[in-house]
């Protein structure tokens, strides 16, 4: 369950702006807001599809480009240093590929994420001073490097860095360092992708006369597919570059992209954001993932379209590949928490395995967090060695917890919602302990947040509404696809789909009816019964069937009206501070205290429904709110204790199974309960 959030709406100010500017009703209300109010920021984000500040605001940028000219002019060797995912291969492909077209003695290097991992090694540099190679320039990786830097400069070989990453300190003693998020660099747009960083430089080497709308001709593809991977904020620049970037993709003459396209299932269909996001972008870094980092690179440079479309094929399989493994480790986590649900009771997830592929712990890590609603760490375990990846929910700046524990790790960085690092197995426990307690020192840890633009009456849902959300386009992190509210709505009919795989729901409202997607979700898991009054929180799109346009709602979540997000969420959290033995007032023990009346209840609720087979937290609405949800998993874990009830609750699934009892039970034998009674002096 997440905390559901309404945004705020000054009707008067998105009156305004629709009148000035001529808009439909509930695109002036989204520009509202999401604070896009000012005639400066409405049109750059309207209109704007050409305009980009001059490269030269950025600090070093000048140095980066004289040193590079240099390089070019006097025939020196340079390496183009990347990254393994979306946003690396872009950049890399995109800078190597200009070099090479102005006449620079060029070549690229992609580590490997298996046994090189992430930004500048020794090992490399080794290479490349072999190569002969004069000049590093990386992109989307270097701010970290300082011994690497240090290194290659020992060896007679210069670096620009290029990135845009946060500094951990102290900067790289490189020829220039390239970096938006340096504290003294003046640029006024810092949130670019590496490729964005990229691009910048070859405005700046262009020179006095760089012509961006060109350059936007010749680079566009590349610089979405980067910016949109990375999923920095749709804003800005970054807008700029996904608006052009989709468009070239419509119309694109690149093999390797038109065969990724072809492979993707692509072929002839509307390409947005979303289909960028969730299809091609996970094949690009799919290859990165399972080790072979420096395919996707020749695809995008490649004009062979024979050897395109075998890449695009390889591509494919790996996607394949990976989603399998990852379906495999998210199994394994499934039976851990079934067999010890301790697993999942702290603030912040740190769950490790022995041998997961290092490729996907990342990908993992943001479905548990998507699940608990919490921050998780997934660690891949290799012998002695670690490696981890950690996602965060808002308000939780992990990158930060992840400082606070830099001495028991060998490496680490990152931002507020997303980090790598690496460590010893050694340390798992310690560090999964002190990142807790930081968890704790920082006071009441956030709850995860579905935020809402607005509420919508089904009644004015219509094509003509969708089709004018179109404004908003192209939707990505900082402009996301927007999700209304449709609240009290009564659940007419549950209709499964696709072998059970997908629900379709029938919902209605003073005399308005309208059907809705869920999906991967099973008539068995989904919770709720025909005739409940429910709020349903979803996206809007269109949907093309037979030459008929309708408007299809998908469903991002579902709560009973009654519900009371903020205290069952409270519940649950205060009934995890027990079983850790944390402190928690006398209102809050005594808000976990059950009486016997309280497990009568539940009781026989359990016998007349055979038991309970959904997520828990959607037992308190079926008891009618009579027991809190810290109460209720209170009476859980003692009922299971004693053997009058079994459970086994998984990332997905809840079984809870009545088991025959001969005479009477006392409950006062579960010890943590027999406590909390003389905590709270129960009678």
């Amino acid at each position: 369950m997440k905390l559901w959030t309404v945004a705020p709406l000054d009707k008067n100010e998105a009156k305004a702006i629709q009148t000035r500017y001529q808009l439909p009703g509930i695109i002036a209300m989204l520009l509202q807001i999401r604070r896009i109010t000012s005639p400066e920021e409405i049109e750059d984000f309207l209109y704007n599809d050409s305009q980009i500040a001059s490269p030269l605001e950025i600090r070093d940028m000048d140095k980066a480009c004289a040193r590079v000219k240099a390089a070019i002019e006097n025939g020196e060797s340079i390496c183009v240093y990347g990254d393994y995912d979306a946003d690396g291969v872009t950049s890399t492909a995109l800078l190597y590929s200009y070099l090479e077209a102005v006449g620079a003695c060029v070549i690229y290097y992609i580590p490997s994420r298996e046994y090189e991992g992430y930004g500048m090694n020794m090992h490399a540099v080794d290479i490349l001073h072999e190569k002969g190679v004069n000049l590093i320039i990386t992109v989307d990786n270097g701010i970290a490097a300082i011994r690497e830097i240090a290194y290659a400069k020992s060896l007679g070989i210069d670096t620009v860095v290029t990135d845009h990453h946060m500094p951990l300190g102290e900067l790289p003693d490189a020829a220039a360092v390239v970096d938006l998020h340096r504290p003294d660099c003046p640029s006024r747009f810092k949130e670019l992708s590496g490729v964005g960083v990229a691009f910048k430089l070859i405005m700046a080497l262009e020179g006095e006369y760089c012509d961006a709308d060109s350059l936007l001709d010749n680079y566009a593809d590349l610089l979405s597919i980067g910016t949109i991977g990375d999923i920095v904020d749709l804003r800005g620049e970054n807008r700029v570059f996904v608006k052009r970037g989709l468009q070239s993709l419509m119309n694109n003459d690149r093999a390797g992209i038109l065969a990724l396209i072809r492979n993707a299932g692509l072929a002839g269909k509307e390409i947005t954001a979303g289909s960028v996001s969730f299809t091609l972008v996970p094949r690009i870094n799919a290859v990165g993932r399972l080790g072979l980092s420096g395919k996707s690179v020749e695809l995008l440079l490649t004009e062979d379209e024979s050897e395109a479309d075998d890449i695009a094929a390889t591509m494919g399989s790996d996607n394949a590949e990976r989603q399998q493994i990852e379906r495999e480790i998210i199994r394994g986590i499934d039976e851990r928490v079934q067999r010890d649900p301790s697993l999942v009771m702290d603030k912040v997830l740190v769950i490790d395995g022995e041998g997961w592929h290092q490729g996907v712990v990342g990908i993992v890590a943001s479905r548990i967090k998507e699940i608990y609603g919490k921050p998780a760490i997934i660690v891949s375990r290799d012998g002695e060695f670690a490696k981890a990846s950690g996602r965060s929910i808002e308000g939780f700046a992990l990158c930060d917890a992840v400082a606070a524990c830099a001495d028991l790790l060998t490496h680490y960085g990152g931002h507020p919602m997303a980090v790598g690092l690496s460590l010893r197995s050694e340390n798992i426990g310690s560090f999964r302990k002190r990142i807790n307690q930081y968890a704790d020192s920082i006071g009441q840890m956030p709850f995860d947040r579905l935020n809402i633009e607005c509420k919508l009456n089904p009644a004015s849902v219509s094509v003509e509404l969708v089709r004018e959300l179109s404004y908003l386009q192209p939707y990505g992190a900082g402009n996301p696809t927007p999700v209304f509210g449709f609240y009290n709505m009564t659940l007419a009919n549950i209709i499964p789909l696709s072998n059970n795989k997908h629900l379709r729901l029938v919902f209605s409202r003073g005399g308005t009816a309208f059907s809705a997607m869920l999906f991967s979700t099973s008539a068995e898991e989904f919770p709720y019964e025909k005739g409940a009054v429910l709020d349903v929180a979803a996206g809007l799109d269109l949907n093309e069937y037979n030459g008929s346009i309708s408007v299809s709602v998908i469903i991002k979540d579902l709560k009973r009206s009654s519900d009371d997000p903020q205290a069952i969420l409270s519940g649950q959290r205060d009934f995890e501070t027990f079983c850790r033995g944390g402190a928690l007032s006398r209102a809050q023990l005594s808000a976990l205290c059950p009486s016997r009346e309280d497990f009568a209840l539940l009781y026989r609720f359990l016998r007349e429904n055979g038991g309970y087979f959904q997520k828990t937290e959607t037992l308190v609405g079926r008891l009618g709110y009579r027991i809190g949800c810290g109460k209720l998993r209170i009476m859980l874990e003692a009922m299971n204790e004693l053997g009058l009830i079994e459970i086994r609750e998984g990332l997905k699934t809840n079984q809870i199974t009545l088991r025959p009892v001969k005479g009477k039970v006392n409950l006062e034998k579960y010890r943590p309960l027999s406590g909390l009674y003389g905590a709270c002096r129960y009678p």
